[in-house]
């Protein structure tokens, strides 16, 4: 079973010292237990662009869709065993960056 964490932050690369040793050893342990498949950090929203191609639209406009101040500034994709399983690894993985997560299944 697949399943994406997202790092919740409030600033683009916060990371520091200790937080960065946790995550990479974090990211060894999934590797070590063949669960990692990919982890990356994600630009802040003033990156970001909405593009809408549907039907008739050709549009691309600044900015993200969603507001307010915190963001998904990373993730994880595991593949894991079970529910409970990628609950645990979800609360590893806050622990090791020292800030909220949100675990979703891939479809």
């Amino acid at each position: 079973m697949r399943f994406v964490i997202f790092v919740i932050d409030s600033r683009s690369r916060s990371a520091q010292g200790d937080e960065i040793a946790a995550i990479d050893a974090f990211n060894d342990d999934l590797r070590v237990r063949g669960e990692f498949v990919l982890a990356v950090g994600l630009a802040d929203p003033g990156a970001a662009v909405v593009v809408d191609a549907r039907g008739d639209a050709s549009e691309i406009r600044s900015g993200s869709l969603f507001g307010g101040d915190e963001f998904f500034s990373g993730l994880w994709i595991i593949d894991v065993g079970s529910l409970e399983i990628a609950h645990e690894r979800a609360m590893r993985g806050s622990r090791a960056c020292n800030r909220r997560v949100e675990l979703r299944p891939l479809l």
